[in-house]
């Protein structure tokens, strides 16, 4: 078994490390990570410069391959250029803060982890849903669990699908079990700082401030909050199939040849 580990707080990140730990004998582990943080970059990747990667070596072994880009970028590159064969399952994180309700779209964690359904690869996202707990080791050992059912399970998760799991900051004997969840609609309450630089010139810099919880029992981030592991599915068509009566009704009278 080969199994692809990537993450969005870079290759020097402790929840990566953690993961590593965790699921290192489960087969050949190869990690391609972004050089740097790259938290939030969503499903960006790098099109006007090359991409370029560095050897990480630990104790005189190779630790893994550190590329200068986005969590989509890495991810991307090895799956389709640096990793023969294809891996069978691709696990992003485990990521520093949560990715649950719509913090999900922006988190390059989720991203990377994308990439790997988009080729038919099993994969799924983990993250620690705290920015300041430093204990990773409960993530790292649900993760593992899921990793041995996904790796015994091959082809049951279908293309273009992934698992987005989310981990409260508790120890394993405090975490009251193990949702399945769909995506809330909470996330962060955005806020902007107005600063001016010592020239006077005004700058912004996002807050952040608080998370908005969606009160729904089905939502993961209602359910993590909760002290429950939320384990969503995920699907990558955006389509709204139920507006289509409604948009086919909105466009039903437009003619572009006779919009002159």
């Amino acid at each position: 078994m080969k199994l692809l580990l990537t993450n969005d707080d870079g290759i020097c990140a402790k929840g990566l490390e953690a993961l590593y730990d965790s699921v290192s004998d489960l087969g050949d582990v190869v990690i391609v990570a972004p050089e740097t943080e790259m938290s939030a970059t969503a499903h960006a990747i790098t099109m006007t410069q090359p991409l370029r990667t560095k050897e990480i070596h630990r104790n005189g072994s190779l630790w893994g391959i550190a590329v200068n880009g986005t969590p989509a970028d890495a991810a991307k590159l090895a799956l389709t250029a640096l990793l023969t064969p294809t891996p069978d399952l691709v696990i992003s994180g485990i990521n520093q803060g949560v990715n649950s309700g719509l913090a999900a779209i922006y988190s390059g964690t989720v991203s990377a982890a994308a990439e790997g359904s988009f080729v038919g690869v099993p994969s799924m996202a983990v993250s620690l849903a705290s920015r300041h707990y430093g204990d990773f080791v409960p993530a790292a050992r649900i993760a593992r669990a899921l990793a041995e059912r996904m790796l015994h399970k091959p082809k049951w998760l279908p293309k273009f699908s992934m698992l987005n799991v989310n981990v409260p900051p508790l120890p394993l004997s405090s975490i009251k079990g193990i949702r399945v969840t769909r995506q809330g609609m909470g996330g962060y309450r955005d806020g902007y700082e107005r600063r001016e630089d010592p020239r006077g010139i005004a700058y912004y810099w996002l807050d952040g401030a608080g998370f908005v919880i969606e009160k729904d029992e089905r939502a993961d981030d209602n359910a993590v909050l909760e002290g429950y592991v939320t384990v969503t599915p995920l699907r990558f068509d955006l389509t709204d199939f139920q507006l289509f009566d409604s948009v086919s009704s909105l466009v039903s009278d437009l003619r572009p040849a006779e919009l002159q």
